[in-house]
């Protein structure tokens, strides 16, 4: 045996320490007030399935990008690289157990093997949310209020979410006559952004005639108002339900007052194929570099996969939240927050054997709303403070050294170097009120 075993960790894999880790729980706990607030429950799925399920309906760019590895029993399995597919699995298999429109939400680690680059990482969380059973604008239009709201209440700036129809893309397809091509038009549109036009119709020429790849280049590139481009794409691809549905939901961002939020953009096609009707990718307006931070769509036949009983192909919608890439977003700003501990004040050891008394008082505190953290180790004050400070402590309670439950104690105010006397605990959450309900 080794001797010494060398503490690596595995490109696009991350550990993460308390700051950091803290910074990402106050994130996802926001998000889940948000959820919750609208109805969404939660639920949970297995880390690793059979590769059969997750490759369904992939493919691509998915196939080569999946964690896939025939286990100790045989099996052909593979981690989860998304939360939707696992989902669609979820919903055959629990559909007699659920009531719908099932309004879902979904916080986990997901996996794939693509180069890793500023928010981007072989392992990561994504936060997922949909509402199954409806086909309805409104369900459309509650995916991207959620969207909206949530990503304004964590990332302190502008949120712009860009939305297209991907079945008026597929009319417009149709009527070019090359709509058996979609699956591989798509996934070029897609990458306009990132190889830009003369790149994306060159690629496009390889696939269709060039005169048509001109044709899809100027439809994915209309621009204007809302109601500007969704004229023009509706005159490409002709009068349609798909392009009703766009007006209806905008008609509901009007009604909300937040169709500022909000810009028509028929070069998102999102990659993926099992997307049939809306799609939605969101940006933070102040560091739009960091790309989409919340993005999804509708998915009419994913679940139907999964079942031989054709109730389980219920139409949904959703999205998902890049939590990394969000985090680096709001880093890169300055808006992350720098907590190195969930305590908001802690109680000095003065003495070794008033653990119990100490605890009892922390626990007063804690009552009161306010986390406590009791130091273990009876040191030299000077040396607790300091302790304090490396903790991100502004507050350090000093007791009583004989009765620290019955007598007043000492308040130190480590960022004035000040010591408050006489207190009680009372005092204390007057001084030290608890952080203010979230703003959901």
């Amino acid at each position: 045996m080794a001797s010494f075993i060398e503490p690596r960790i595995l490109k696009g894999f991350r550990d993460f320490l308390p700051a950091g880790e803290i910074a990402r729980r106050n994130l996802t706990e926001k998000i889940e007030n948000s959820f919750r607030s609208y109805g969404f429950v939660p639920i949970d799925t297995p880390a690793m399935e059979y590769a059969e399920i997750l490759l369904g309906k992939g493919g691509g760019e998915t196939e080569k990008q999946i964690y896939r590895f025939t286990d100790n029993g045989g099996r052909d399995v593979a981690l989860r690289f998304d939360l939707t597919v696992p989902f669609a699995r979820f919903l055959a298999a629990h559909r007699d157990e659920l009531c719908f429109p099932f309004k879902r939400y979904h916080i986990a680690k997901v996996w794939r093997g693509e180069n890793t680059q500023r928010g981007r990482y072989r392992e990561f969380t994504q936060c997922d949310f949909d509402t199954i059973g409806s086909d309805s604008a409104a369900a459309d239009f509650e995916i991207l209020h959620i969207m909206r709201n949530t990503l304004l209440a964590i990332s302190g700036g502008n949120v712009i979410i860009h939305l297209n129809h991907r079945g008026l893309f597929n009319r417009f397809l149709s009527r070019l006559g090359v709509l058996d091509k979609s699956v591989d038009i798509l996934r070029t549109v897609d990458k306009l952004a990132k190889i830009g036009r003369e790149e994306t119709l060159k690629i496009l020429s390889e696939s269709v005639e060039e005169t048509r790849a001109e044709e899809i280049v100027r439809f994915i590139g209309a621009s204007g108002s809302f109601d500007e481009t969704l004229a023009a794409m509706t005159n490409a691809a002709g009068p349609c339900p798909e392009s009703e549905r766009l007006g209806l939901i905008r008609s509901f961002m009007i009604d909300a007052g937040i169709a500022d939020s909000f810009v028509l953009d028929p070069s998102i096609t999102r990659g993926l194929d099992y997307y049939t009707g809306v799609v939605f990718e969101s940006f933070l307006a102040d560091i739009p570099g960091i790309g989409s931070v919340c993005s999804g769509g509708r998915y009419d036949n994913l679940v139907g996969l999964y079942s031989k009983d054709k109730r389980t192909a219920l139409s949904g919608v959703g999205a998902s939240i890049g939590i990394d890439r969000l985090i680096a977003g709001l880093e890169s700003l300055g808006r992350l927050g720098t907590e190195l501990s969930y305590a908001r004040i802690a109680i000095a050891c003065v003495s070794g054997a008033a653990g119990g008394a100490y605890q009892a008082l922390a626990e007063k505190l804690r009552k009161e709303g306010v986390p406590c953290e009791v130091f273990p180790d009876e040191e030299k004050l000077s040396s607790q403070f300091q302790l304090a400070e490396k903790k991100g402590l502004r507050w350090l309670i000093i007791p009583d050294d004989e009765a620290p439950l019955e007598k007043p104690f000492t308040l130190r105010d480590l960022s004035k170097r000040e010591n408050l006397e006489g207190l009680k605990v009372e005092d204390v959450v007057k001084i030290i009120s608890p952080r203010s309900p979230l703003p959901f």
